[in-house]
């Protein structure tokens, strides 16, 4: 087991949604956080609460799909508290369309800002954290990349992406005291990016509260588990793991799954309600 007591946590998109609930649940282990958010008003919200709770915070207002920059975000870190012990990747954005309807731009600021700043700022993390013995990366991926639903390809593709170069540098850790996790929820209840659309998730598909992504990111840093699944309840859970399972064998029958939960159905109404969303607003 690993004790999160008194570490020092870099955590991005730091300011909303998820992110900020995980800020709030560490900040009860005394630690020290680094919210990283393009917001400055809401790090300056959450990092309110954090110094309640009794925790240290440190906020810099930072893009993270700004990959030229990042050992700049890297340097201002290491210049404000050292080594940073555990990274946690939560930062994303998502957009729903018809594939043949996205721009190039789009989709381009959606690969880098889920998947390759995250590849990027942990492949500069990693090396502090190798040197000293021990360190965690938890990475927040979806079930979307376990199986991709329609009208949010792109998106699935990033997530699809980080899950598996997560096993792959899982693979080359193994012995060195640095571990990787990869967080993988489905629909969350009033939060993150399809609960921004105003569409409620299909009633079959189960939707969690946000503290149970939270409890998993926790769960996956004590406990060095290396691919959590959330859902509403471990029977939810346990059924998406069969469902998925049965999918890589038949993906036609996982295909039929999802247009009978009604997720191809919802993600259709998505496209309706925020045709005219543009990609930098999602990343705010």
């Amino acid at each position: 087991m690993t004790s999160i007591a008194g570490k020092t946590i870099l955590l991005t998109g730091a300011s909303r949604g998820i992110g900020a609930f995980i800020a709030r649940t560490l900040a009860k282990e005394q630690v020290t956080i680094v919210g990283i958010s393009r917001s400055k008003e809401g790090l300056n919200k959450i990092g309110a609460e954090i110094t309640a709770l009794g925790s240290e915070w440190i906020a810099i207002n930072f893009d993270i799909s700004q990959i030229e920059k990042l050992p700049i975000l890297v340097d201002q870190v290491n210049q404000r508290v050292g080594a940073v012990d555990i990274l946690i990747n939560n930062a994303g954005i998502e957009l729903y369309r018809a594939f043949q309807d996205y721009s190039t731009t789009e989709i381009q600021s959606i690969l880098t800002t889920n998947l390759i700043a995250v590849m990027e700022l942990s492949r500069l993390i990693l090396p502090a954290m190798l040197s000293k013995g021990s360190g965690h990366i938890v990475n927040i991926a979806s079930l979307a990349g376990k199986k991709s639903p329609a009208y949010n390809s792109i998106y699935a593709a990033s997530k699809a992406g980080l899950i598996g170069w997560n096993d792959a540098l899982r693979q080359e850790l193994t012995g060195t005291g640095v571990e990787i996790s990869v967080i993988c929820p489905g629909y969350v209840s009033q939060q993150g990016m399809s609960a921004d659309t105003g569409v409620p998730a299909p009633r079959l598909s189960g939707t969690s509260p946000p503290i149970k992504v939270v409890d998993a990111v926790v769960r996956a840093i004590v406990h060095n588990q290396a691919e959590v699944v959330v859902n509403q309840d471990l029977l939810a859970e346990t059924f998406t793991k069969f469902l998925l399972a049965i999918g890589q064998f038949f993906p036609r029958f996982g295909d039929a799954i999802f247009q009978w939960l009604g997720v191809t159905a919802a993600n259709q109404k998505r496209i309706a309600k925020r045709s005219n969303t543009k990609v930098e607003e999602l990343a705010k």
